[in-house]
């Protein structure tokens, strides 16, 4: 079994994943893991396939004649790497320009490997500022979390950061 993962992006409109979902069917593909989203007017989506071999080609042109949508498409192995520890953190700080590069930059030099990241901003309650927010889903050695957290928590005094495994 061959796995697909398909990034695409195109100007968005009605009917872009019904179009993806029945290509994929009809080359007997099954829709395994996706983030799609709308933004600034485009869609754009993540989306990783499972396909039998037999069908992988054909199912990679086809997907790549979307009129509209560019795709890029990477046949993948699963990764079926163990890990000692997975994390969600989920991170608020006042929103500032670098903020993803800081926190990105801690957990690689804690040895964490970045496995999702999802981000937004969003007005404060009561005063209106911008505020970060984001869920992050790292693997980490169980023995780095301590450091990892006070690195993160370093980055400012502002940014908080609560952990679910």
């Amino acid at each position: 079994m061959n796995h697909i993962v398909i990034s695409c992006i195109g100007p968005d409109k009605s009917g872009l994943v019904d179009t993806l979902s029945k290509i994929i069917a009809k080359h007997n593909g099954n829709w395994q893991v996706s983030s799609l989203h709308h933004l600034s007017g485009f869609f754009a989506g993540v989306i990783e396939v499972a396909v039998a071999e037999e069908f992988c080609d054909a199912l990679v042109s086809e997907l790549k004649t979307i009129n509209g949508l560019s795709c890029q498409i990477e046949v993948a192995q699963p990764n079926l790497i163990k890990v000692n520890c997975n994390l969600v953190l989920d991170i608020t700080a006042n929103d500032r320009a670098g903020i993803v590069q800081e926190v990105s930059s801690v957990i690689h030099h804690q040895n964490g490997n970045l496995i999702k990241l999802v981000c937004a901003q969003e007005s404060a309650a009561h005063s209106g500022q911008d505020i970060f927010k984001a869920k992050v889903k790292i693997s980490i050695d169980e023995n780095s979390i301590d450091d990892l957290i006070d690195a993160l928590e370093n980055i400012a005094d502002d940014l908080m950061v609560d952990i679910s495994r």
